[in-house]
């Protein structure tokens, strides 16, 4: 068992999804769970499901992570009602799957926006408590479309190739803190989000495919995400720090 009683976590995005099944993860080993999203529905659903099941205390906190003032607000409210943040886990994340060529550039801030800048915001913002404290944890999620690129994912891509390499930036300008900073990069994921891109065309038939493609012949659950969050969280992964872990069922070998 990974021993995180007595942490207190930020995850992105944790309404739904990878980002609940992280939720639920980190409070099953003993971490309260501060849920940072727009979703207030969902959001006070994991809240709920959090304080019934486990001895820990859970925080929904409805913010847009694409607002940095908001991000601010939000980390400062976690951090009165827990005292401290030990781990956080930039989780937030959207995208649609269709060509470049063919892609509404109306949407390329937003994916910017989510999947990268976000990242920076929540970084910015829990920096001055953990190097005080002279010890953090944070885990970006990533995904293998930044390693290896992804068809009808190009500004995806990109944005997570900047999360990657900005995990690594920061895993260097943070360790002489004793602040460990390094990525998950997941593979396809049964998400609502997911399951939502399944009447489109092209995603549709990436994602129909990917059960005869990936070795372990299943896409990842959000739990299979959740356990290795979990422990690049732990004190277990203290010497472990800017590195990338591809969680794919073994689409990706790089």
């Amino acid at each position: 068992m990974l021993e995180l009683t007595g942490k207190n976590a930020i995850v992105t995005g944790g309404a739904s999804g990878i980002g609940k099944g992280i939720c639920l993860a980190l409070a099953r080993q003993g971490a309260n769970v501060a849920i940072a999203d727009v979703s207030e529905e969902g959001g006070k659903q994991v809240e709920s499901e959090i304080m019934k099941n486990y001895k820990v205390r859970a925080l929904f906190i409805n913010c847009d992570v694409t607002k940095m003032d908001k991000v601010d607000q939000m980390v400062a409210k976690a951090t009165e009602t827990f005292g401290k943040v030990d781990i956080l886990v930039n989780n937030a994340g959207w995208d649609k799957i269709e060509l470049f060529s063919k892609f509404d550039p109306a949407l390329w801030d937003k994916i910017i926006d989510l999947n990268y800048k976000h990242f920076l915001y929540t970084t910015r913002a829990v920096m001055p408590g953990m190097t005080e404290r002279n010890y953090g944890r944070i885990v970006n999620i990533g995904s293998d479309a930044g390693r290896g690129g992804s068809t009808g994912e190009a500004v995806y891509s990109g944005c997570k190739g900047g999360v990657i390499a900005f995990t690594k930036t920061m895993a260097r300008e943070l360790a002489r803190f004793q602040i460990t900073v390094n990525c998950i990069s997941p593979g396809p994921t049964h998400t609502p989000m997911t399951d939502a891109q399944r009447d489109e065309e092209l995603a549709g038939k990436i994602l129909a495919a990917m059960d005869k493609i990936i070795p372990l012949r299943r896409m990842a659950e959000p739990q299979d995400i959740a356990n290795a969050v979990v422990f690049m969280a732990s004190d277990e992964a203290s010497y472990i720090t800017g590195q990338t872990l591809s969680v794919s069922g073994g689409l990706t070998m790089f």
